[in-house]
């Protein structure tokens, strides 16, 4: 990024008394920030390879300050981008230069659990974790459950359509939420969804989750809540062969069963796991499986001998099965843990975050391993390997600017034979920043400009969260010529793996 040159300082001077003064007059004291040292925080998000400084910080407190900060925003036509916990990790929280950071730190109340109906209505800011152990006195659970779900907030977790390990089963964000809340840029409430199980007209519940925060903030959010399962075993299987695994997981799903969770990590990534956590993974196995069972003591019992059956079939050479819930959780710690053990092994990594068909798992590992070679960087990966949601963990340090610039290239590299094996650029943590040139390469022309008619239907002077997700056709065009001359696809339409 260049350095700002005097008249840009001089602009964002200008810019940033012009909008401290119309948010003094909405807020509280001590509600908003803009000295250096008190928005430097909250320049980034879990991507910390890209940063910018927002021009102020609003911290409202309730609905109506959050309604009078969009709509002074949006009188002066001043960018806004909503922020939680601050978890994501695909830039969708970084901060426009010449814009609001609405962080809703402070709407974390959950408002009220109805056992009966088996919902809980809370606030955005909420921590995914927090609803569980709320409804844990009724016996009941909220079923997504993000790496990240000790600090993600549930309005995040609609921001991105948030998974979890568990999302096999039990799906993703919005398979679980029954009703938002919130506003639209200019400051109009809005709510998508319903009480009941379904609501008249378009689904436009469906469009705002998943939507990273371009449509409208949303303030409260309704959940589902589930039944704790009375019992959850778990199987750690291990591979000598990274085919072998894939192959498993095909197998697993082909044979009629949906395990709770069905997890894949290769050696790279049990190894820094396992010396972070100790969770007893085969350290000699080039991929290990974590695979759950969960119902009745009858139902788990019987899963769990068909699953290893199958598993047996496929080549694993080493069977575990979880025998109490103490050694459950120890299996699925190091899942958990891939990450912060993966800050352990290197200054910086680049999460991604694709899709495959679930039968082309061994063939992206493999094509991963030639990509390590071809950008002479470390990559450990971890997947939600049953429904083929890709999490490759490139090693770097943000320090070395030819080390970024590799890794950049690697990750998109990643997304683009992921497309090119029939798969998606995105599962569950969005596009943000990180992926807008890998659009360009899933999506054509005349599919993003309809993407942008859906932007400008819900924010008429694309003020949310601005420049995210949805690429300009100059954008696209630069990056289509960058490609031809690396002699790399363009599109997904050309000949495929």
């Amino acid at each position: 990024m260049n350095a700002p040159g005097s008249a840009d300082v001089l602009q964002r001077a200008e810019r940033q008394a012009q909008v401290v003064n119309a948010l003094q007059k909405v807020l509280p004291p001590g509600a908003l920030l803009w000295h250096n040292e008190d928005t430097t925080p909250y320049e980034c998000d879990g991507l910390t390879a890209y940063r910018q400084r927002p021009l102020v910080v609003a911290l409202p407190e309730s609905e109506l300050q959050v309604q009078a900060v969009l709509k002074a925003c949006h009188a002066l036509e001043v960018p806004v981008v909503a922020r939680g916990a601050g978890t994501g990790l695909s830039g969708g929280a970084m901060p426009h230069a010449l814009g609001v950071t609405l962080s809703l730190a402070k709407f974390n109340a959950i408002l009220r659990v109805d056992p009966v109906a088996r919902t809980a209505d809370v606030q955005c800011g909420v921590r995914n974790l927090a609803i569980s152990e709320a409804a844990a006195a009724y016996g009941l659970y909220y079923a997504p459950d993000p790496s990240s779900q000790i600090a993600c907030t549930i309005g995040g977790n609609v921001a991105e359509n948030s998974g979890g390990v568990h999302c096999l089963k039990y799906g993703l964000t919005v398979h679980n939420v029954l009703k938002v809340r919130g506003y639209t840029a200019a400051g109009e409430p809005v709510e998508f969804g319903s009480d009941a199980l379904d609501a008249p007209g378009y689904d436009l519940l469906a469009v705002m989750i998943g939507s990273e925060g371009m449509l409208a903030v949303v303030t409260e959010v309704k959940v589902k809540l589930v039944p704790k399962p009375q019992l959850a075993r778990c199987i750690m299987a291990s591979f000598d062969d990274v085919r072998k695994a894939g192959d498993a997981v095909a197998a697993v799903i082909a044979a009629g069963i949906i395990p709770a969770g069905l997890e894949m990590m290769d050696k790279p990534m049990t190894a820094a796991v396992e010396d972070f956590v100790h969770a007893g993974y085969d350290l000699t196995a080039e991929a290990i499986l974590l695979c759950e069972s969960d119902g009745t003591p009858e139902e788990v019992e019987e899963e769990i001998v068909r699953m290893s059956e199958v598993l047996r079939n496929a080549g694993a050479t080493a069977i575990a099965v979880s025998r109490d819930e103490a050694e459950r959780l120890r299996f699925w710690s190091g899942r958990k843990n891939a990450f912060p053990a993966s800050g352990r092994i290197s200054p910086d990594y680049m999460c991604m975050d694709s899709t495959i068909p679930r039968k082309r798992l061994a063939d992206i590992l493999l094509a991963i391993q030639e990509m390590e070679k071809k950008y002479a960087l470390r990559c450990a990966n971890v997947f939600h390997a049953g429904d083929g949601n890709l999490h490759p963990l490139i090693l770097f340090d943000a320090n070395d600017a030819d080390q970024l610039h590799r890794c950049e290239q690697f990750g998109a590299e990643i997304l683009e034979t992921s497309v090119a094996m029939g798969g998606t650029v995105t599962g569950e943590h969005g596009v943000g920043v990180e992926k807008l040139n890998s659009m360009c390469v899933q999506f054509s022309p005349e599919e993003l400009e309809q993407m942008r008619g859906v932007k400008r239907a819900f924010d008429g002077r694309e003020l949310l969260n601005p420049g995210k997700v949805i690429p300009t056709l100059n954008r696209c065009a630069e990056y289509g010529k960058m490609l031809v001359r690396g002699g790399r696809l363009v599109r997904p339409d050309l000949p495929r793996f």
